[in-house]
């Protein structure tokens, strides 16, 4: 769920009671599991042109790689901190995995700065963090986002609009939990890609993007009010009882 650049949206989540980053009780089994199914989507997303990088926060390699992640870092408290270099480490793994070696990550204000022409997302909860990356050749930025904690139905209200909710209770009480999970987790994925690489305050909140279940699962996202234009899709993947979504970049959805 928490993310350098989707501040309104977790914070708004998190105090409405959606667990995240850590809020998920067991959380070290949790982790290990989801790591284990990350792993399995390494070879799709690299057919989609995606490098994954992923690191527990107990990591021993979670650790700055330099002097602008050592002083980020520094006023962290000891959660934040190696919830921090943990990302860090999974950006590193996920981007020499698309054929670059780098090594400290800054960042602009709350957002990581990663090296011209590449794009990289991070996401971290229950003591995992996740990372994708794509190369030059592939347009537009990257966007995911790890969910392994509970989504009360009470939440919907900050995700979704009355257009959406339809959807959402056709499921049925047993199953709507599940879908509410997956929608958050496709705009988060999406609020990345569309604005988090730029720091627009653009979509004030997940409430600001529509979307759209697709046949076969996933979601097509956009901004509310802009004319149809950027659309991004979003993969939305079954990862140890929670979900692991990803923006599939430009170039494989024709934009």
């Amino acid at each position: 769920m928490a993310s350098e650049t989707d501040a309104a949206a977790y914070d708004t989540a998190e105090a409405h009671g959606v667990a995240g980053a850590g809020g998920v009780a067991g959380a070290g089994g949790v982790a290990a599991d989801a790591r284990a199914e990350l792993e399995r989507l390494r070879a799709p997303l690299a057919a989609a042109g995606l490098g994954l990088g992923v690191a527990l926060a107990s990591d021993p390699a979670a650790r700055p790689a330099g002097p602008a992640e050592a002083a980020a870092a520094a006023g962290m408290i000891p959660d934040r901190r190696r919830e921090f270099l943990a990302g860090r480490l999974a950006a590193r793994r996920a981007l020499r995995s698309v054929g670059l070696t780098c090594g400290d990550v800054p960042r602009a204000g709350r957002r990581p700065v990663f090296p011209p022409g590449y794009a990289a997302s991070i996401t971290h909860d229950a003591g995992l963090a996740v990372a994708v990356a794509r190369p030059p050749g592939h347009t537009g930025p990257a966007g995911c986002d790890l969910e392994l904690g509970r989504f009360p139905l009470e939440a919907a209200r900050l995700v979704l609009r009355e257009d959406e909710e339809a959807w959402l209770h056709d499921a049925g009480p047993a199953l709507a939990p599940a879908r509410l999970r997956a929608v958050f987790s496709a705009k988060e994925a999406a609020w990345k890609a569309l604005y988090g690489a730029q720091g627009s305050a653009e979509a004030r909140t997940l409430r600001d993007l529509c979307a759209v279940p697709e046949p076969g699962g996933g979601f097509r996202v956009r901004p509310r009010g802009d004319g149809g234009s950027g659309v991004v899709r979003v993969c939305v993947c079954p990862v140890a009882g929670g979900v692991f979504s990803w923006v599939r970049p430009a170039r494989e959805h024709g934009r």
